[in-house]
C-alpha cells in the first residue's frame, strides 16, 4: 500500500510541473521515476486523484488536477463540521474511536474522510454520536492525533 500512495505522490507532482497530455505520456514519466504501473492500474489512479483534463492551448489537452481553490475550500469545511460535533477523542492500537455530539457521527466520519490523511483507512459512522477511524498497519492513535492537530491547530483533545 505504501507504493501506492508514493506513486500518487508522484503523480500529483508530474501533473503540477509537466505537461502531460496522455496516459502514455504519465506512464512513462512514471516508469522513469522506477514506478511500473499498467495502464488500468494508472487510471484508477487518475479517478481517484479527480485528475482532468482541460485545454492546454493549440487544440491539445492536458491533465489538471482539482483547482487547488476548491480543495482549500473542502478542506474548511471539512475542518468546521469535524470541530462543530468532535467531544472527544480516543484510541486503543489502530482503532480511534471518536466521540461526538449527538447526530454528528455521520458528518464527522464525513469531515475525516475529506481531509484525505494517508494514515487513515477508513471510517464508519456509528447510529448517532460514535465515528471509529480504522488506521494503517503500523499507525497508532498518537499518529493520528498529531496528524490532526497539524491539519486542525485548534483541536484539543
Amino acid at each position: 500500500m505504501k507504493e501506492r500512495l508514493t506513486r500518487l505522490k508522484a503523480i500529483r507532482s508530474l501533473i503540477k510541473t509537466t505537461r502531460i497530455e496522455s496516459q502514455e505520456a504519465l506512464l512513462d514519466l512514471l516508469q522513469k521515476e522506477g514506478f511500473l504501473v499498467t495502464q488500468a492500474t494508472l487510471s484508477r489512479d487518475l479517478k481517484f486523484l479527480k485528475v482532468g483534463k482541460v485545454s492546454g492551448g493549440s487544440g491539445a489537452y492536458v491533465y489538471s488536477l482539482p483547482g487547488e481553490e476548491e480543495q482549500q475550500e473542502k478542506e474548511k469545511v471539512s475542518i468546521q463540521d469535524f470541530l462543530r460535533g468532535y467531544i472527544s477523542i480516543e484510541w486503543s492500537g489502530s482503532i480511534v474511536v471518536i466521540k461526538t455530539y449527538s447526530g454528528h457521527s455521520d458528518s464527522v466520519a464525513l469531515a475525516v474522510d475529506n481531509l484525505g490523511l494517508d494514515d487513515v483507512l477508513g471510517t464508519i459512522s456509528g447510529r448517532d454520536n460514535t465515528v471509529f477511524v480504522a488506521l494503517r498497519e503500523g499507525m497508532n492513535g498518537e499518529d493520528f492525533i498529531k496528524r490532526m492537530k497539524r491539519t486542525i491547530p485548534e483541536l484539543e483533545v
